[in-house]
């Protein structure tokens, strides 16, 4: 992974998980356990002193994860990141030595920011990702919310405040690259020493992030007027409200016709999902190919819906975003 990427590749993961060490020997199975769980992401703090240690042994002994620093207040602690293999800085706060170092020694930086005069040195700087923190305590949702049209170009991290209660609501925002916290792994279980438990938690979080559901299953009728005749006995038996376009008829949410051959031996399966790039992102980490020549995209030219190339049990499978109700 180049440093020019790290930060995207945390944003298509959504969560960048914040670790205190107080025990340096609990790096590396919390390290495990946290690529277990679905984020192989680990901001190790310098609020202790073990964090730089904790840091070393991480990117040493598991190479999956990517280790970077938190609670960076000046570039000796910024120097010790990259010299224990470190893959990125956040500091809490905007410290133009720091940020400066980090650039002219290539080592990605997402700085603490809260102010528009932050933002705009963060400008000055070429920088495209920056924390924001203390979120909550800052407004928030709305705050983002309020800095996406003066600052379009920019993508947040927000931290502080952040939670299981509200992290939906931050990623929903197209300008949040990523959300962090101690939400994951917290202290509790860290102290505890129950990586399993952690691995349960994410696999948690993942569900919530992705919500994935059944949107409609695709039945391949062949020819238009056997499409007419599944959809009116269909729509009769659940009292559904139908819909016809060019191509096949829809009963409510539970089937589409197809008026004519389409993808899948017997049919399709539409699987909705809460955050479509985000779901491919992770597919395509499983290996999964698409078949992009049936990728649809709408009026503003934002991906819908990405067929899989493969078919299950003969069944084709498409993501969907799933529709605003």
């Amino acid at each position: 992974m180049s440093d020019q990427n790290v930060f995207q590749t945390i944003s298509e993961y959504g969560v960048v998980p914040l670790v205190t060490l107080d025990d340096p020997n609990d790096a590396v199975p919390l390290a495990h356990a946290l690529v277990d769980a679905g984020f192989p992401i680990a901001e190790v703090t310098f609020r202790t002193a073990a964090g730089g240690e904790g840091i070393k042994r991480m990117a040493k002994e598991v190479p999956e994860i990517i280790v970077g620093s938190g609670t960076v207040h000046d570039v000796d602690h910024a120097k010790e990141t990259k010299d224990n293999g470190g893959k990125f800085v956040i500091t809490p706060g905007f410290n133009p030595k720091v940020v400066d170092w980090c650039l002219k020694n290539d080592m990605p930086v997402c700085p603490g920011t809260v102010t528009p005069a932050d933002l705009e040195q963060a400008l000055d700087f070429g920088l495209k990702v920056v924390k924001f923190f203390p979120a909550e305590a800052y407004g928030g949702i709305k705050t983002l919310k309020a800095l996406a049209g003066p600052y379009a170009s920019l993508k947040f991290v927000p931290t502080g405040g952040v939670g299981l209660n509200n992290l939906l609501d931050y990623l929903s925002l197209p300008n949040v690259a990523a959300a962090g916290g101690s939400f994951i792994p917290p202290a509790k279980l860290v102290k505890a020493k129950d990586w399993d438990g952690i691995v349960k938690l994410g696999k948690q979080i993942q569900s919530m992030i992705f919500g994935f559901s059944v949107g409609h299953v695709g039945i391949n009728a062949g020819e238009p007027g056997k499409a007419s005749s599944v959809n009116d006995a269909i729509a009769a038996m659940f009292n559904t409200d139908f819909r016809e376009t060019e191509l096949s008829y829809f009963t409510g949410d539970i089937a589409e016709i197809l008026k004519k051959p389409f993808v899948g031996e017997h049919g399709h399966v539409c699987v909705d999902t809460r955050d479509l790039p985000r779901a491919i992102a992770m597919l395509r980490r499983k290996g999964v190919k698409f078949d992009e020549k049936n990728f649809a995209y709408d009026a503003k030219g934002n991906l819908v819906s990405a067929y899989l190339l493969d078919e299950i049990g003969g069944f084709a499978f498409h993501v969907r975003q799933r529709p605003a109700k």
